[in-house]
């Protein structure tokens, strides 16, 4: 009998036979108690009796899938005798169950560099029939474009799987919903929510935004010298960024508030006549383990101020001259230098 007949239906049971005639073979018969199922006996031509099972109540295969009865016939005799058959009723499975997910959302937390095919987690739904009705398979459900290269669904155990790169810095979760629909045609869904965790996998970039070059040599100290923007696309200690000078640079670095900006500002005096320019090499680095570095090399020329006096070369010239040396004779040549460049750096004489 299949579980979706509807309380009320017949079904014909096998006829006792009685060799006896008159009353002798005059039956009755008997059904031993069951609520889904009563007994009822149709009168068919030549007076015979049709026993029928009726049922009762609407059948569930998943909760019962077969009942065991006995169908007795006694007949009219005095004493009366009677004969009994065993009625086995199997119930039929029909799709009258969805497939069901384990849980109602699956989690799942995975590292941005999972090489492809990685196993990220295993789905499961069940279904109460039989079958091809209690046949499930798997697929995604009106997923966003961007899930497809990333992952997918074994249709037959449920395996979700890395298809393509993982980038925490392009997107750190994705939530989708997965389907199971069995052989009839039902189907069940469960949400899946996957989090991205984030590698040391980007070094510190360093943009140069501001370079004030050449620097006048008597620029105060806590002047601004250039701006920076330093950053790591990671997040967290993988994210976090300190930087240092290499050398000895007449500079040093002050972080904004922001934390993202580096500033350069003079640390000490300039002298061009010393050096007229410095070559700086900026280092970030990050706090993944093991860390990952980026640089920056940096020009600054020193531009002259008039800092400096003229020297001669002697700081006393003797020079013995006779009486009648003529008028506009050479009598000495003296020389002074100026460590100062360009105009600042031009001597005259008087």
């Amino acid at each position: 009998i299949g579980e979706l007949i509807p309380p009320g239906g017949r079904f014909p049971l096998e006829m006792a036979q009685d060799a006896d005639v008159g009353s002798n073979s005059m039956l009755t018969y008997q059904l031993t108690s069951n609520p889904s199922f009563s007994l009822a006996v149709e009168e068919i031509p030549a007076g015979k009796k049709q026993p029928e099972l009726v049922l009762e109540k609407a059948l569930d295969r998943e909760k019962q899938s077969s009942f065991e009865l006995v169908l007795t016939a006694v007949d009219g005799g005095d004493p009366a005798k009677s004969g009994t058959i065993q009625v086995r009723v199997n119930v039929t499975d029909a799709n009258d169950n969805p497939p069901v997910f384990s849980k109602k959302v699956y989690e799942a937390r995975v590292a941005e560099n999972l090489p492809p095919e990685s196993l990220v987690l295993r789905v499961q739904a069940t279904d109460a029939d039989t079958g091809s009705n209690g046949r499930v398979s798997y697929s995604f459900r009106n997923v966003p474009d961007r899930v497809h290269p990333l992952f997918t669904v074994d249709s037959e155990n449920g395996e979700i799987r890395t298809a393509g790169p993982l980038d925490f810095e392009d997107k750190s979760e994705y939530s989708f919903i997965l389907e199971a629909k069995d052989g009839g045609g039902l189907t069940g869904n469960s949400q899946v929510k996957i989090t991205i965790t984030d590698e040391n996998d980007n070094a510190p970039e360093i943009a140069l935004l501001s370079l004030f070059s050449p620097v006048p040599e008597d620029a105060p100290i806590g002047t601004v010298v250039a701006l920076l923007n330093v950053k790591d696309a990671d997040s967290g200690e993988n994210g976090e960024v300190s930087c240092e000078l290499s050398g000895e640079a007449p500079l040093s670095i002050v972080a904004s508030s922001g934390g993202s900006y580096k500033v350069l500002v003079l640390a000490k005096a300039l002298d061009r006549e010393e050096a007229a320019f410095h070559e700086l090499v900026l280092r970030a680095s990050d706090g993944g383990d093991p860390a990952r570095t980026g640089t920056a090399r940096i020009r600054v020329t020193v531009l002259d101020a008039n800092d400096n006096a003229p020297v001669f070369s002697q700081a006393e010239y003797t020079v013995r001259v006779p009486e009648d040396v003529p008028v506009g004779s050479v009598l000495v040549t003296v020389t002074a230098t100026d460590a100062d460049e360009g105009l600042n750096g031009q001597v005259k004489y008087s």
